[in-house]
């Protein structure tokens, strides 16, 4: 499937309305285009849920910055941010025995249902239209998975998911544009401590080098 086209086909549909979209979301920078995108066709409220990030200091440094994001940059429709819990442990509840996989692997499957699976609970809880997650944005991150566990989600929980591939049409770019722009904090690390492990491990590999 051709996920940004199926974006755009659901956006024709609701051309003539403003549904509500609740989006999850990892960090500011990934969210910056996403936002610049969908704010003209959605009313939307962020949850920010990623109890994958390794320490709390990292966790509110992300937070904080989406917050400064949404308030310093325009858009059409408000935009509401949710706090969602912050507990280490979920995460590493889920990646036991898969602590050693590389980036990109079943561990990170876990995470994005983890994270996705809470948004389509809360979406479904408080009503809202629709529900998706930055993540397909960034160019490490599985789109084809990120919606196939949507779709699975949505059937769950009976609320339409929200298909992209953000990364699409030039997002990507535009997002390190907007990052550049309002000056937004970019990690070098997805958030988990396997994460920062295997870039840390990249640094001194280019250092010897």
């Amino acid at each position: 499937m051709n996920y940004q086209l199926k974006l755009e086909e659901i956006l024709k549909e609701n051309k003539d309305k403003t549904p509500t979209l609740l989006l999850h979301s990892c960090c500011a920078p990934c969210s910056s285009y996403v936002l610049e995108y969908l704010t003209n066709f959605f009313q939307i409220t962020i949850l920010f849920y990623n109890p994958n990030i390794s320490s709390e200091k990292e966790y509110l440094k992300r937070l904080n910055e989406l917050k400064r994001l949404v308030k310093e940059m325009p858009h059409s429709n408000k935009i509401e941010i949710v706090e969602g819990r912050y507990d280490n442990k979920e995460f590493l509840e889920i990646s036991k025995g898969l602590e050693d996989l590389k980036e990109g692997g079943e561990r990170c499957f876990k995470c994005y249902r983890l994270r996705q699976e809470e948004a389509a609970k809360y979406a479904k809880e408080n009503n809202f239209d629709y529900f998706t997650t930055t993540l397909s944005i960034s160019p490490h991150k599985n789109a084809e998975k990120l919606n196939e566990i949507g779709k699975e989600l949505s059937e769950i929980y009976q609320v339409s998911y929200l298909y992209a591939d953000f990364k699409k049409k030039g997002g990507y770019q535009r997002s390190i544009e907007l990052s550049k722009k309002y000056d937004l904090y970019r990690q070098d690390f997805c958030g988990c401590i396997y994460s920062k492990r295997d870039r840390e491990l990249e640094k001194k590999e280019k250092e010897k080098n």
